[in-house]
């Protein structure tokens, strides 16, 4: 087979253009005792009822970012296979979405973000600033006095809560709420708690989401540490006041709070249209002189590292005579 011409092999390489962007896709799919499999049209859903039978129920596995595996779900490699290349997160998580077991990572991503990330994480002063501008973020521009110590914000962002709570709790007439959150007596909390519970994770699923699609580590957090999902946390954290605590609150009354919180969270983020958030939030958090307009649509997905040059082009051979 006759060796390609070196400048036909570059342009036949994959560039950052041709992946899908991550703000593009739909928010997320959770499923639950059904089996998952590749046919010859796509990715299925086979769904078992008495009153029906057996349905297939198509994916859209090319316009889903996150899709969340819950217990009695069974996914076949073909179908898996399929998700991947798509560049769909696919995770398995506990009842009702409750807990994140494990999630693939999707294949052919630039680590331009990562090393943004990699770089301010591991500066204690840029760590700092990272983690400032997340408090900042949740209070809004112009909220914070300037030089404000974390140790404050972490006190204020408490306050915030809490009055939070307190003024959802008036507003629905429940009575005094305290957040709680423990898996081991799951079948005794009320309703607030399920749904704020049962959301939240959905929040989780489409924040990884994102985290991963962009190339960057969920494990390398700048408020939260020491946990595979600090940095899911961190970034979840920004929409939780306005996404799922004030949802949570107008399911106390719905026999099944979880089950609800999940379909009205998934319908609100077309309203919200979160993933482009998500991803434009990130990009400004860890480098703010940065911005996704000025990422060269032909940039490789692969380069060379060189302690002199910097990065150098992959796919090209170095050997002595042949430059």
């Amino acid at each position: 087979m006759t060796d390609q011409p070196a400048a036909r092999r570059k342009l036949a390489a994959p560039t950052l253009a041709m992946l899908p962007r991550t703000a593009d896709s739909l928010s997320f799919l959770y499923l639950d005792i059904v089996r998952v499999q590749q046919d010859d049209t796509g990715v299925c859903a086979v769904v078992s009822t008495e009153q029906r039978g057996t349905e297939l129920v198509y994916l859209p596995t090319a316009a889903l970012s996150c899709v969340l595996l819950g217990p009695g779900t069974s996914i076949t490699t073909r179908a898996l296979a399929t998700l991947v290349r798509h560049g769909t997160t696919v995770i398995a998580t506990g009842s009702g979405g409750v807990r994140t077991y494990s999630a693939t990572i999707p294949d052919s991503l630039s680590t331009r973000w990562l090393e943004h990330q990699a770089r301010a994480w591991a500066d204690d002063r840029e760590r700092l600033a990272v983690a400032t501008r997340m408090y900042e973020h949740r209070f809004g521009p112009g909220t914070v006095p300037p030089n404000t110590s974390l140790t404050s914000l972490r006190g204020l962002e408490g306050h915030r809560v809490k009055a939070l709570y307190k003024l959802l709790a008036q507003q629905h007439k429940i009575g005094r709420f305290k957040r709680i959150y423990d898996p081991a007596k799951w079948d005794t909390q009320d309703p607030v708690n399920l749904a704020l519970s049962s959301a939240n994770t959905c929040l989780y699923g489409i924040v990884h989401a994102a985290i991963v699609s962009m190339g960057c580590s969920p494990a390398l957090g700048f408020v939260h540490s020491g946990n595979q999902q600090a940095f899911v946390y961190d970034i979840a954290d920004l929409y939780k006041a306005e996404l799922t605590i004030p949802l949570a609150f107008t399911l106390h009354n719905t026999p099944h709070p979880e089950q609800a919180a999940r379909r009205s969270f998934r319908d609100g983020l077309r309203l919200f249209r979160l993933m482009p958030r998500i991803v434009s939030d990130i990009q400004r958090l860890i480098a703010p002189s940065e911005s996704r307009e000025q990422e060269d649509p032909e940039e490789e997905l692969v380069d060379l590292w060189d302690p002199v040059s910097g990065a150098i082009p992959g796919g090209v051979n170095y050997a002595a005579g042949d430059q």
